[in-house]
């Protein structure tokens, strides 16, 4: 089977549709923190506004400009993003990278949708632009920690 063919599986059905609704895309006006993300490799990137009370995310917004692979990541993200603890947050993005790199498992509830990315696994060059939410959420959580 060959490399293109491979990557045409790749992009489906569930991936696109992720991709064509992303929730949550209005930047926040005033967000305790902002971080803007960028995978090196194919230039995709990702910008998050946080806020957060209490050790839990309440508030986010997120300007994505990304391959599908990233909009699907950041689509699922933005899905369940509210609620959460900075520790699930650290965990979720382990997970994934997890997921992607070690062939580790699908991260846990409520981001167990990333599961739908589990056949980037063969192809390291998307991994980055994958990962761009969870890891601009993570440094905006440890900016606002630092600051609080």
């Amino acid at each position: 089977m060959s490399v293109d063919s491979d990557l045409i599986k790749l992009y489906s059905g569930q991936i696109l549709a992720l991709a064509a609704d992303i929730p949550l895309t209005e930047r926040l006006e005033s967000a305790q923190a902002s971080v803007k993300e960028r995978a090196p490799l194919c230039g995709s990137t990702v910008t998050i506004d946080l806020n957060m009370e209490h050790g839990k995310v309440v508030g986010f917004g997120q300007d994505v400009k990304a391959c599908a692979l990233g909009q699907a990541a950041a689509s699922v993200v933005a899905s369940h993003i509210i609620g959460r603890t900075s520790e699930q947050v650290f965990k979720a993005r382990d997970q994934l990278s997890q997921m992607l790199r070690s062939n580790g498992p699908v991260p846990d509830a409520p981001f167990d949708g990333l599961k739908v990315l589990e056949p980037a696994r063969d192809f390291k060059n998307r991994h980055d632009s994958i990962l761009l939410a969870l890891e601009a959420v993570t440094k905006a959580i440890k900016h606002i920690d630092k600051t609080a």
